[in-house]
């Protein structure tokens, strides 16, 4: 199956996800405040948000279950960067009280100037990130 086939069918799963977490459960489907509450939440509430996280990480990994042909894309930047990188992605969703998911999908969705401007600010620091980094590693 076309890449460009696979990741629109995936885009239209999220986003059917956030809305039905919106209308079944009345929250935003920001995936950093699901994370973080799985470990600061009362009992009750961290089994829906570990099941959530869950869902996310087994769906992740049906792509080689599905097709042995298929090829994760890996970082060429060493794992030390990429752990780095992951840790200041955590860092920024706190500072910017929310996620790609919290902001890009369900606050533009929902109207948000905030959300707005936040998708731009980490939007434009993501191409400004790639730019460095294929200047700098020749890729």
């Amino acid at each position: 199956m076309h890449p460009f086939l696979l990741a629109t069918i995936g885009g239209g799963l999220v986003g059917v996800a956030a809305v039905m977490m919106m209308a079944l459960n009345g929250r935003i489907a920001g995936v950093s405040g699901i994370l973080t509450g799985v470990f600061t939440q009362r009992a009750g509430e961290r089994v829906w948000r570990l099941l959530f996280v869950l869902g996310i990480v087994l769906g992740g990994s049906l792509p080689p279950l599905l097709n042995a042909d298929f090829k994760a894309p890996l970082p060429g930047t060493g794992l030390l960067l990429a752990v780095i990188g992951g840790l200041l992605v955590g860092f920024g969703t706190g500072l910017g009280s929310g996620c790609t998911s919290g902001h890009g999908i369900c606050g533009i969705a929902r109207f948000s100037k905030r959300s707005l401007l936040a998708t731009i600010i980490f939007m434009t620091a993501g191409v400004i990130t790639v730019a460095i980094l294929r200047l700098t590693t020749g890729s």
